[in-house]
C-alpha cells in the first residue's frame, strides 16, 4: 500500500454554538425541517429553502447563514452593516443575504432577519409541478387564471421575422 502524503485537516469547531442556537431559532418556526444540502446545515419551510448555514463554505472566512430575502433588502442590509451582512456567493445573485455568525453576532438581529426570511418563503407561491425543463425560476411558471399562448399576438414582430 502506498503511503498518503497529504492528510485534509477539518476545519475548526467555531460552529458549534452558532449551529445550535440558529438551529433553536430556526425550528422553533412553524413547519421547518432541517437537513444538509450541499454539504450544509439548510431549513426549509413548505418544501423551499430559507436558510443554510455557512461553515467556511468552500474556504470563506467565516460563519455565517445565508438567507433569503425580499427584494431590496440584501442591499439594504450589506450597505447598513457591511461587518456584519454579506452577498453569498451562489445563491446571493438571487437577492439572498449572508450573516455572519462569528465574532459576537446580535442574536436579536439574527433572529429578526431569519424570521423575515421564513415569512417571505413561507408566503411565496407555491411550488409549481415541475415539468420537462420547468425548474423554480426558470420562467415556466403560470399564475392560476393566467392565459398562456404559445404565439405571439397578431403584427408582432418574431426573431425569425427580423432575420428577413
Amino acid at each position: 500500500m502506498g503511503r498518503r502524503s497529504a492528510r485534509a485537516v477539518p476545519p475548526a469547531r467555531d460552529d458549534v454554538a452558532p449551529l445550535a442556537r440558529l438551529r433553536r431559532i430556526c425550528l422553533a418556526l412553524p413547519e421547518t425541517s432541517e437537513k444538509v444540502s450541499h454539504g450544509e446545515p439548510t431549513f426549509w419551510v413548505g418544501g423551499r429553502m430559507f436558510a443554510t448555514f455557512d461553515n467556511h463554505h468552500h474556504g470563506a472566512p467565516h460563519v455565517g447563514i445565508w438567507l433569503a430575502v425580499p427584494l431590496g433588502a440584501q442591499e439594504a442590509l450589506v450597505y447598513q452593516d457591511p461587518r456584519r451582512f454579506f452577498v453569498p456567493p451562489y445563491v446571493g445573485g438571487r437577492g439572498w443575504v449572508g450573516v455572519r455568525l462569528d465574532n459576537r453576532p446580535s442574536w436579536k438581529v439574527v433572529e429578526k432577519v431569519v424570521r423575515e426570511a421564513y415569512a417571505f418563503i413561507k408566503n411565496k407561491n407555491p411550488l409549481p409541478r415541475r415539468g420537462r425543463g420547468q425548474g423554480e425560476g426558470t420562467g415556466g411558471e403560470v399564475a392560476r387564471g393566467q392565459r398562456v399562448t404559445t404565439t405571439p399576438p397578431a403584427g408582432t414582430a418574431t426573431p425569425r421575422d427580423q432575420r428577413r
